[in-house]
């Protein structure tokens, strides 16, 4: 143990959207629950020996890539940050191969990855691979665990890495300023006073006392099968996106508020009920935390937005009040989902929401800026969370809009559906 204790940075309690990670990861260990994996093609020249060099270097710069968590025997699960360890790293090569060969191959390599998953109590629970197709095209995959990052970090870690390797191809040294580690914001909230978030909480859920119902084909129940998770997607054109744009700049809204919005109305027209309560992520970075934009690690929350209809109202003005609840809401944004459920008047034991609607705003990179010799093309993004429906909406530039849903609850019929009326909304 002694051995073991020279080895550790620091050991500190976990974020409360770290806690339900966690506890969905370990109560569904069948499953790929919040495990994350993105593949990228490379073209052009790859020096692989400065890649990999890159990705350690910032292995070493983020303790929070360099954490573990420990749970059993303790009250409250912990995170423990490692003084060093080394990025698990494989190269492969398949020129071999034809072309459709390799798609099957890389397609099987990504699915094998996700069912090897990570042991949450080793670190570092993230890995590399390169796999070279041609002499100048490679499929580079980075697979990770949400516990770890949020989209934000994720950003700011490819920006990183696309820094150091050009210094490294240069043999330059690269000075980057030396970033507030994680613990600094878990200590940030520690000092929070959770009684006023709990006065928000019950004011803003007062008279909701049953979660949101909408039709679907079966029970609440995972099936036994690994394959029950599906996605669709559909891509507004551009035209429309700067429509909607021009909208809401128009009336002081935002694209997230409008997707809220659309949401809310939906879920109305599914259940029939005038008050509906779905999640939404927030950055959960806060203003008054010095340094907090480059700092890497899980800051987003997940929060109820309570949505009451009302056929009476204006839909410029409602949507209006949408977004003054949002402003309000981001105060309160380090609020624990566990401390609002049981703030609300919900039963012991109930969802507060069963669909999760996701806006996509963090800074985006830009690779050909970072990589001289390399083009960067096709990126894929996996990850599966523990809501039986997912919203994403973001913009790349157009905006795109995709579902993620357990298909034991939904069949792809519906979820078609629920996409083409999403869409008519918003058209």
């Amino acid at each position: 143990m002694n051995q073991k204790s020279k080895e550790i940075e620091s050991i500190y309690p976990l974020s409360p959207l770290q806690q339900g990670l966690l506890f969905h990861s370990l109560s569904t260990p069948d499953y790929d629950m919040y495990f994350q994996n993105s593949s990228y093609k490379l073209h052009g020249h790859l020096n692989l020996h400065n890649f990999e060099k890159a990705w350690q270097t910032v292995v070493s710069r983020h303790a929070v890539l360099r954490t573990l968590f420990i749970w059993e025997d303790y009250q409250k699960p912990l995170q423990i940050v490692c003084k060093s360890v080394n990025l698990p790293w494989e190269n492969y090569d398949w020129r071999d191969l034809s072309p459709v060969e390799q798609q099957a191959a890389v397609e099987t390599f990504l699915q094998a990855d996700r069912e090897k998953g990570f042991q949450l109590d080793r670190a570092p629970l993230m890995r590399c691979s390169v796999i070279r197709l041609a002499d100048d095209i490679y499929e580079f995959v980075w697979s990770h665990h949400h516990l770890l990052i949020d989209g934000w970090s994720s950003s700011t870690i490819l920006k990183e890495i696309f820094a150091l390797y050009e210094a490294n191809d240069k043999e330059e040294n690269l000075y980057l300023p030396l970033p507030r580690p994680y613990k600094d914001y878990v200590t940030w909230l520690q000092q929070q006073d959770l009684a006023l978030a709990e006065t928000f909480w019950q004011r803003t859920l007062q008279g909701f006392t049953a979660p949101t119902q909408f039709g679907d084909k079966s029970g609440s129940n995972l099936s036994n099968s690994k394959d029950n998770y599906g996605v669709q997607q559909i891509r507004l054109s551009m035209a429309v996106t700067k429509d909607l744009q021009a909208l809401v700049k128009k009336y002081r809204l935002t694209l997230n508020t409008l997707m809220q919005g659309a949401w809310g109305l939906l879920l109305h027209h599914y259940s029939g009920q005038s008050t509906v309560v779905f999640g939404t992520t927030v950055s959960g970075r806060p203003a008054n935390l010095i340094g907090v934009e480059s700092m890497v690690g899980l800051f987003i929350n997940t929060l109820p937005v309570c949505a009451k209809i009302s056929r009476a109202a204006d839909l410029v003005t409602w949507l209006q009040e949408l977004l003054a609840q949002q402003v309000e809401r981001e105060q309160y944004a380090y609020s624990s989902l566990v401390d609002i459920q049981k703030w609300s008047e919900l039963p012991r034991g109930s969802s507060l929401f069963e669909s999760l609607l996701v806006f996509e705003n963090y800074p985006e990179i830009s690779p050909q800026e970072h990589f001289k010799n390399l083009e960067i093309s096709n990126s894929h993004f996996f990850e599966r969370n523990n809501y039986p429906l997912t919203i994403l909406a973001e913009t790349s530039p157009e905006l795109s809009l995709g579902i993620g849903y357990d298909s034991c609850r939904f069949d792809d019929a519906t979820i078609a559906q629920i996409l083409e009326h999403l869409q008519k909304l918003l058209l």
